[in-house]
């Protein structure tokens, strides 16, 4: 039998300095209040803050920044400035993720929603909803986010029709003559 020399490898550079550079994924986050109210401009600073803190904490991830709209509806995204430039921004591609406190303050509407998360997964975003714990990666996520838009579109209508409800009753509008 020949005698055989076992070498050992040797740590080299390139691996450590590899391991090093393994890219963080860029992540964001969305808050929106829908009335400058007091009550809800503290939870709107407290939302701002507590996703700054949690995403800068976070090693894997580099902080992009927190896109936020006070005062604006989630009918429409018209005039929702932040929201937009985050849009833009996704589409640029300088945000792989998304965080928002729940997905009623992205969408009420079934359709925007579905709409705007196909968007975001076209250009390899993932949306994260919180409240909801929504990974749009799955495809359990993708339903769940479909149910849960469609509950959150149930909702705001019950808001409206209470709202209307109260204004026929306290005499504000004049409920439709048949």
């Amino acid at each position: 039998m020949k005698n055989m020399t076992v070498i050992p490898p040797k740590p080299q550079k390139g691996n450590s300095a590899a391991k090093e550079e393994v890219q963080r994924l860029r992540v964001a986050a969305y808050c929106r209040v829908s009335t400058d109210n007091e009550e809800q401009a503290s939870s709107y600073e407290a939302q701002i803050q507590h996703y700054e803190e949690f995403i800068k904490t976070n090693p894997e991830w580099e902080f992009v920044g927190v896109y936020a709209d006070e005062g604006i509806s989630a009918t429409s995204t018209k005039n929702r400035e932040q929201f937009n430039a985050m849009i833009e921004d996704c589409k640029a591609g300088k945000i792989d993720m998304i965080f928002t406190k729940s997905i009623s303050r992205f969408a009420r509407n079934t359709r925007d929603l579905l709409d705007l998360v196909e968007r975001l997964t076209e250009k390899q975003v993932e949306f994260v909803s919180r409240k909801e714990a929504i990974d749009t990666t799955t495809p359990t996520g993708k339903f769940m986010l479909t149910v849960f838009a469609a509950v959150a579109e149930l909702e705001r209508e019950y808001i409206l029709q209470r709202q209307r409800g109260l204004a026929v009753q306290f005499g504000r509008t004049r409920p439709a003559v048949r």
